[in-house]
């Protein structure tokens, strides 16, 4: 899916030198806090908007939401980042919020459509047929065909490029839900694109 991303800081180059992470930060008085900085926080965000961006449009179907959805993301790792024991793993605490917040996006649409009084209209809209275009890809439809946990797993693993311990840590599951998930999600992948051929 090629959405058009543009980042909120320019973003840095992979060949860059990495940021510095601070282990113990002060607060006003001097005190030590431990989590991560606001500084490393603020640098991991920048260094992997894209990909975050990317995620919620694997688990999302529109660039507005998308971006809502990072952003909040951001701002709630900001709110708690003193929870965050350990600075090396912010990453994975933006990609956790990232999935959890979609979710959430998700469930307010279905339930949004549940209360709906009276259906749309029958006239197409040009947006509507855009989508509709997209929706042919036969990748995509099978994506959305796979149980809800599996098609996570796999947007985490093979769209986002994580490890099985990372996709574990992400989702809340075991390593081995997560290797269960993948093959049930794979299997149901090529059975769908098999009678899509």
């Amino acid at each position: 899916m090629g959405l058009p991303v543009t980042a909120p800081w320019p973003v840095a180059s992979r060949r860059s030198a990495p940021v510095p992470v601070q282990r113990h930060t002060a607060d006003a008085d001097g005190v030590p806090v431990v989590g991560t900085s606001v500084d490393h926080l603020t640098e991991t965000y920048r260094t992997h908007y894209r990909s975050l961006l990317g995620l919620a449009a694997l688990l999302l179907d529109d660039t507005a939401s998308c971006e809502d959805v990072v952003q909040e993301a951001f701002i709630r790792v900001h709110s708690a980042r003193k929870r965050v024991k350990d600075p090396d793993k912010t990453l994975a605490y933006l990609r956790q919020t990232v999935v959890n917040l979609s979710r959430s996006t998700l469930r307010r649409r279905i339930l949004g459509l549940k209360l709906l009084a009276k259906p749309m209209p029958d006239m197409a809209s040009a947006e509507e047929g855009a989508y509709e275009a997209l929706e042919r890809d036969e990748l995509k439809r099978a994506m959305r065909g796979l149980q809800r946990r599996q098609r996570e797993v796999l947007v985490l693993r093979y769209f986002a490029d994580m490890t099985e311990e990372q996709v574990a840590q992400t989702l809340g599951i075991s390593r081995g839900s997560v290797k269960a998930y993948g093959s049930r999600g794979i299997a149901a992948l090529r059975v769908a694109m098999e009678k899509a051929a």
